[in-house]
């Protein structure tokens, strides 16, 4: 092990740490989100607060229309939309709701030449003989925008072919529209030093740190999971430099994974929640864990990284595989791409997610030449080992009611952090 790794874990220093509120989530991803996009932070607020709302209408829309979807999109300026892209010519009237206090459009176009299923069987069809093609092997995606496959190729690939030729024979190769872009560097996001779990590689012998993402549960026990290329054995070091230790159960790292999971000793618990501003002073109590299929292109996503701390930006792609051999081998187009410009080596295994729902844990990253950072990928929870999900806070306490620890299916009561005895 070579590199370094920096996911995301609240444990017992979040002892110290604030609890953000659902509403307080929401308004400090607004704040974020609406300095990126250059919005009014209170329009940034109602688009969050539309794409929550609207996640119920869109799911019902794909499965209206499964036979002809190409792609749900969302568009946020000059006004918060749904684009909604189907083959065939039959029309189909647009459509308004009113979501998050804006009076929503779903607008539809037909005539896409192939629906996202079609897209990715042929992504699925020909991606060794894409990559055959290629002097560097490609990242691939469907972009649910404009209906069409997406070949992110090197500069050597893209200075090797004039314009619109690579176009033309991946479209001649697979019969789908093909869009070609240009392919940063890309890498899984490395362990770095300086985090909060620590651990002996038994490749060379050194010494390396990670954190972790989310708490999971299998309905019984309690882990925590991080990305796979962390140490085997590991030990939780907490403000005073105590370890508390955590066993290995397995590791998950090729096509559509990279996890890691962990358990806490008997002396320990977990709690289902995690920090998310760059300070590490707020903690937020996980509500929900959101499935790939709900996620939406130009959804708003937010991360928290030791490297790079918090950050919320946009959804390139639902279905993206990224290049090389990051996956053991090639990767499945499982993958979620998120535009940059906040990640880094050492993000990887950091949480990913849209206030307090859960979406995934950060894998690797794509870098321009200045370094600069254009795209990250995650692995949605929807890929955690099976028979584990992600471990949910319960409802907070109503009509005076007291404090009440977290209930994993099927299990007793958790306490609240992981701490010592």
């Amino acid at each position: 092990m070579t590199k370094f790794l920096l996911p995301f874990l609240l444990l017992a220093t979040a002892a110290q740490a604030q609890i953000e509120t659902p509403d307080g989530a929401l308004a400090r991803d607004a704040a974020t989100w609406a300095a990126v996009a250059g919005l009014p932070v209170d329009e940034a607020e109602r688009q969050l607060r539309a794409q929550g709302e609207t996640i119920a209408v869109t799911d019902a829309i794909a499965a209206e229309f499964g036979n002809r979807l190409t792609g749900i999109a969302i568009e946020h300026r000059p006004r918060y939309l749904i684009r909604v892209l189907l083959t065939g010519s039959e029309p189909v009237p647009d459509r308004r709701i009113v979501a998050g206090g804006l009076d929503v459009a779903v607008e539809f176009r037909t005539d896409a030449l192939a629906t996202r299923a079609q897209l990715l069987a042929a992504l699925s069809t020909h991606q060794a003989a894409i990559r055959a093609s290629l002097r560097r092997a490609p990242g691939l995606g469907v972009d649910q925008r404009n209906g069409s496959l997406v070949v992110m190729v090197g500069d050597a690939d893209a200075a090797a072919y004039p314009a619109g030729e690579l176009e033309q024979r991946f479209a001649n190769l697979t019969g789908m529209p093909v869009t070609v872009r240009r392919l940063d560097t890309t890498a899984d996001a490395a362990i770095e030093g300086g985090a909060r779990v620590v651990g002996t590689s038994p490749v060379d012998g050194k010494r390396y740190a990670c954190t972790t993402g989310f708490v999971v549960t299998d309905g019984g026990r309690l882990g925590v999971v991080t990305a796979a290329h962390c140490p085997d054995t590991l030990a939780y070091v907490e403000a005073d430099r105590t370890q508390v230790p955590l066993s290995f159960v397995g590791q998950w790292g090729w096509s559509f994974q990279d996890v890691q999971l962990h358990l806490a000793s008997a002396e320990a618990s977990l709690a289902p929640s995690f920090f998310a501003d760059t300070a590490k002073t707020l903690r937020r109590a996980v509500t929900a864990a959101r499935p790939r299929a709900s996620t939406r292109a130009g959804d708003v996503v937010c991360h928290r990284g030791e490297r790079t701390g918090y950050s919320c930006a946009e959804v390139e792609y639902v279905d993206f595989a990224p290049s090389g051999d990051l996956c053991g081998g090639p990767c499945a187009p499982t993958w979620v791409a998120v535009a940059g410009p906040s990640c880094r080596a050492g993000d990887s295994g950091g949480p990913v997610f849209d206030g307090t729902v859960a979406l995934g844990l950060v894998k690797g990253s794509s870098y321009r030449p200045d370094g600069a950072c254009s795209l990250y990928y995650y692995q949605s929870t929807d890929f955690l080992p099976d028979g584990w999900r992600v471990l949910v806070a319960p409802d907070p306490p109503r009509n005076g009611e007291g404090d009440r620890s977290a209930q994993p299916s099927g299990g007793g009561a958790s306490p609240p952090m992981l701490r010592s005895r």
